[in-house]
């Protein structure tokens, strides 16, 4: 797939899960199996993680390689009240998420399949590259989509 088929999917994934978001039944956003999230903790995870790739990609770009790039806990985000995840209204998560999103497809677009090399440091998977996170996030957004399909069916 050539990288501009790979910027495609990016944006199509953004789309795919919006749709899939909008298409929810309001009143079955806290359903979920007791072993996993609910739809409403999968869009906020979403927005969370969607904040991180926008700055994991801007210093992928910008800083010299190797440059660190600090993970975290996805679980303790999830469980911190304060946070919101289970309580909190989806709509300003669901508008950081296409917000994000739409500011990294602009930086993608700026970019060039030579740039797929340029690389930092993640503090949990070591060496992560441009290529990588492409791959990562393109996919994200439709592995949480599966996410909520799943709760909604009681499959989690």
């Amino acid at each position: 797939m050539s990288f501009a088929e790979r910027v495609a999917a990016y944006q199509a994934a953004t789309k795919a899960f919006e749709d899939q978001v909008a298409a929810l039944d309001r009143l079955k956003l806290d359903v979920k199996h007791p072993e996993g999230w609910s739809p409403r903790q999968v869009i906020h995870h979403l927005a969370d993680s969607e904040a991180q790739s926008y700055a994991r990609l801007r210093r992928l770009v910008a800083e010299p390689a190797g440059s660190i790039i600090q993970g975290y806990d996805e679980g303790a985000w999830a469980a911190s009240p304060a946070l919101g995840y289970e309580t909190d209204p989806v709509e300003t998560s669901l508008a950081v998420f296409s917000a994000v999103r739409a500011g990294t497809l602009n930086v993608l677009q700026h970019l060039t399949e030579a740039d797929l090399a340029r690389y930092a440091e993640h503090s949990e998977r070591g060496r992560f590259t441009l290529d990588d996170w492409l791959r990562i996030y393109s996919k994200h957004p439709l592995d949480h989509g599966e996410q909520l399909a799943k709760a909604l069916r009681g499959e989690l």
